[in-house]
């Protein structure tokens, strides 16, 4: 009679779990403490392993009924996903990883049926051959590196197998190339991943590429997430096709928040070319798959850890329906405090902390400028954001703003967050540098309200809490009491009695500035975004005066806000771009300042 079976007592040996759809993985039982005794056992396990042909039949002796359901429910869509490809005839091809074990290729091999999918499986875990396989790269993880496997690897495939088997078969490379936990560190974990397939034979070939933050605190299970994404990937590519709303609804099949960010997706090629992939990257959002998109002045979606990695930044959150005057006016009043002026010396051995005269300040080159809008329910003038409604996501109204933000040189952040300290929090994750947030003195009043924190278990003071953690920064941008006339400043302000002391230990400690660099003629006008929209419907030309140029071209060419032709008059405006170069420039004001 078999001993039970007790492994080695360092690593658990892993147990092979067969089940309805395919197979599962469950750690095998706690070994034994005594090492003698563990080391007899194993040994006895060996033997009877080679004496009998019943060694996967005793292994399923070992596993609880609680254990498999526990598997089942974890893995069972996964391994389904896998088997489903692996029982197709019509697919045939590559999976090449490198980074992080061969996660995705072991889900195929471990279902069973690979043979008739599985062309080649390899990692070119060396530089060098991997070099020699996809080219010289100056760094391993990233987007064009996942390219060049792809090409590299579906162009084999397809040219070695094309006379054999090329008119019945879809040939496709799935590749990624990861960075996971490293030993004893707490490194920033991330990877590509792409696949690249035909969606009917001798067709050209389509790309989807994607790009994932890994969030487990250990290496291993960091590749089993990752192993589960590449067949979600997979799957999703070969069986959905041209659909790409259902390839991103099951990208996260099996995994959840905690352990996966996917913040980028791109589809590329003939079945592809409806779709508009910034509107991929708000679904993303929507979906929570992340918490944010970032957009470059181009309209480009970017990877916020390389854009943001050193970079200083200044936001502003708002609607922009449509980015007004009176938003150029706050950008360009928190930069003239915030960026540099001739003169500024650099503080002790820190070149990023810079003095200008007795203040700190920044330089504009090392600076981003972001336009946030988010898609929750965020108070600007009483509005809600209007690209979303009841039925979901306005696609036009988004894409338009979208390009409106950018036609002025903007990046524009697209986010889920509600709270500024979220925001705060997100940043602070891809930089160490400063971080302002530019807001209206509405807005500043809205913050020290307590309802607007009632689902905190700490309320009020947990949130500031958490906001001021990060050392940031709040400029407020004044308006004018709708009632008295009075100007509202950062230092005058009046907030709900209770929480009045404790806006003035933030006023005290720096965290809040008051801008005193505005247009106060711009204030007279109270909601610029209102005044320009109720123009625009009345169809009197009053609104053109109140954006800047680049932005009312766009609304009289595709028509926006209910645009209808009338007589022009000429409108200016000036905008603080990202890809101005040197230090910032204040436009002139139309009146004296406060």
């Amino acid at each position: 009679m078999l001993a039970e079976r007790s492994l080695s007592h360092h690593i658990p040996r892993p147990v092979e779990l067969a089940y309805h759809g395919g197979f599962a993985r469950v750690p095998a039982k706690q070994p034994c403490t005594k090492h003698l005794q563990a080391d007899r056992q194993q040994r006895q396990w060996r033997q009877a392993s080679l004496s009998t042909g019943r060694e996967g039949t005793k292994r399923q002796r070992v596993i609880t009924h609680s254990q498999l359901a526990q598997t089942e429910q974890m893995f069972s869509r996964t391994a389904k996903k896998a088997l489903d490809i692996n029982l197709n005839p019509l697919w045939y091809g590559v999976i090449a990883e490198i980074g992080a074990g061969q996660e995705v290729a072991r889900w195929f091999f471990r279902v069973g049926a690979a043979a008739g999918t599985i062309a080649k499986s390899v990692s070119a875990y060396d530089m060098t051959i991997s070099d020699a396989a996809y080219g010289a790269a100056a760094r391993y993880v990233t987007r064009e590196r996942v390219q060049a496997m792809l090409d590299s690897e579906y162009l084999q495939c397809s040219l070695t197998l094309r006379k054999q088997r090329g008119d019945n078969t879809c040939f496709f490379a799935f590749a990624d190339t990861v960075v996971a936990r490293a030993f004893g560190k707490r490194n920033e974990c991330h990877g590509w991943l792409g696949i690249k397939f035909q969606a009917k034979p001798k067709q050209e070939a389509n790309t989807i590429m994607v790009h994932c933050r890994m969030l487990d605190a250990t290496a291993q299970q960091q590749q089993e997430a990752l192993g589960v994404l590449g067949v979600n990937i997979v799957h999703g590519a070969l069986t959905y096709g041209s659909d790409h709303a259902a390839i991103i609804s099951y990208l996260m099949d099996d995994l959840n928040r905690s352990r996966m960010e996917v913040d980028l997706i791109d589809f590329s090629g003939p079945i592809y070319r409806h779709v508009d992939n910034r509107f991929a990257a708000l679904r993303l959002v929507q979906k929570r798959f992340c918490d944010a998109a970032l957009f470059n002045p181009q309209g480009e979606l970017q990877i916020p850890q390389d854009t943001l990695r050193k970079k200083n930044v200044m936001l502003v959150r708002g609607r922009f329906r449509p980015f007004t005057l009176l938003h150029n006016d706050m950008l360009m009043g928190a930069a003239q405090q915030f960026f540099c002026g001739p003169g500024a010396t650099v503080v002790g051995k820190n070149a990023s902390i810079v003095a200008h005269g007795d203040e700190e300040c920044v330089y504009r080159e090392d600076t981003l400028v972001l336009l946030e809008m988010t898609t929750n329910d965020m108070m600007e003038g009483g509005d809600l954001l209007d690209w979303t409604s009841d039925v979901g996501i306005q696609e036009d109204a988004f894409i338009q703003r979208i390009e409106a933000l950018s036609t002025m040189g903007y990046s524009v952040l697209i986010s889920n967050m509600q709270r500024y300290f979220e925001c705060a929090a997100y940043l602070s994750t891809f930089t160490r540098e400063s971080i302002v947030i530019a807001l209206g003195v509405p807005s500043l009043q809205q913050l020290f309200k307590e309802s607007y924190y009632g689902d905190l278990p700490g309320g009020i003071l947990e949130g500031f809490g958490r906001l001021l953690k990060f050392d940031l920064k709040i400029y407020a941008y004044p308006t004018l009491d709708p009632k008295t006339g009075e100007l509202l400043t950062a230092n005058n302000l009046k907030v709900d009695p209770s929480v009045q002391k404790l806006y003035e230990y933030i006023l005290d400690r720096g965290t809040i500035v008051a801008i005193d660099d505005f247009d106060q003629q711009l204030l007279m006008h109270g909601d610029v975004s209102q005044e320009v929209g109720e123009s625009i419907r009345r169809g009197t030309p009053d609104w053109e005066k109140l954006v800047p140029v680049h932005v009312r071209d766009q609304i009289k060419t595709l028509g926006l806000l209910g645009y209808r032709a009338f007589s022009t008059a000429p409108a200016t405006g000036n905008g603080l771009s990202n890809t101005s170069n040197g230090h910032t420039q204040t436009p002139a004001r139309q009146t004296a300042k406060t």
